[in-house]
């Protein structure tokens, strides 16, 4: 991949996430890491990668991302989720490239109905929360220079996601409850990629947009209003009744509010956020498609 007339090598930590995928489809030439070649569980192998590759740029598309997993094997959350990430951005600064780590809304408490901006305190509910925020805590105490970049509600035609389960369970059911009291931004993979690149392209080594964003998709929704979205898309007539997250317990807790103030992304890289019913409607005719 080829930027600003010189050719720049990138290294891309995952493979078969929803983000990597995307990203393999829009950086062929890119060199992509799964868990055949690096154990995220061991911190030592992620760093040698790096050290290993001399790329010019390094992605993090890697994580645990087993929430209610999570809740019983924390440890193992926390090593992928917070270690690894940590020990790439050593990597990295030693070699003096940039780091672009994608996190979640996940490391706030979900309170209020504002939409977080990036310098709100962090209060994860969960284990996976925890290990998110032990990850960008990380990355920033190395030194490196880096973005991370915090999204939400991630949907694509690859992997487990809210959207194909949706689309699952049309084929059989004639009536649903989805939770409601929960509101957020759902990203589509493939726009989380593109704003990946584009970050990339414009970050080089310009020390003034190192820091923490937010990305996600508009309007924001409630997970109810997005299955119904879904459905009528697909043209389904799955009934869906809105319940309270009280009435749908998970091992792991929810954030109620997953919005995200995304003017910050605006003003440093002039990005803006993604309509996801329109990458909705493109995820729909992937998903047909691979019938």
């Amino acid at each position: 991949w080829s930027a600003f007339g010189c050719q720049m090598m990138v290294l891309v930590f995952g493979k078969t996430g929803q983000v990597a995928r995307e990203l393999k489809s829009l950086l062929p030439d890119a060199t992509f890491l799964g868990r055949e070649e690096v154990d995220l569980i061991d911190s030592q192998s992620c760093f040698d990668a790096v050290v290993k590759a001399r790329p010019s740029f390094v992605i993090n598309a890697a994580a645990y991302t087993a929430v209610d997993a999570a809740e019983a094997d924390e440890r193992a959350a926390e090593l992928v989720n917070g270690v690894a990430p940590g020990a790439m951005a050593l990597a990295c600064a030693e070699l003096g490239i940039g780091l672009l780590h994608i996190s979640t809304d996940y490391v706030f408490d979900g309170a209020g109905s504002a939409p977080f901006v990036e310098s709100h305190p962090t209060a994860p509910l969960s284990a996976y929360g925890r290990t998110k925020l032990a990850g960008e805590q990380a990355i920033r105490a190395s030194g490196v220079l880096h973005i991370i970049l915090r999204t939400s509600w991630v949907f694509s035609a690859h992997g487990n996601n809210f959207v194909k389960t949706m689309v699952r369970l049309s084929k059989v059911k004639d009536s649903l409850t989805v939770v409601s009291d929960q509101i957020g931004g759902p990203t589509s993979a493939r726009d989380i990629a593109e704003a990946c690149i584009e970050i990339m392209q414009q970050f080089g080594t310009d020390n003034g947009k190192v820091g923490t964003y937010h990305y996600s998709g508009t309007p924001n929704v409630s997970w109810a209003s997005f299955a119904r979205e879904i459905f009528s898309q697909i043209e389904s007539s799955v009934i869906v009744t809105d319940i309270p997250t009280s009435e749908y317990p998970t091992p792991a807790k929810r954030p109620g509010n997953s919005r995200l103030d995304c003017t910050k992304l605006k003003a440093a890289f002039n990005l803006d956020q993604p309509n996801w019913k329109v990458a909705l409607s493109e995820v729909l005719s992937e998903l047909e498609s691979q019938k």
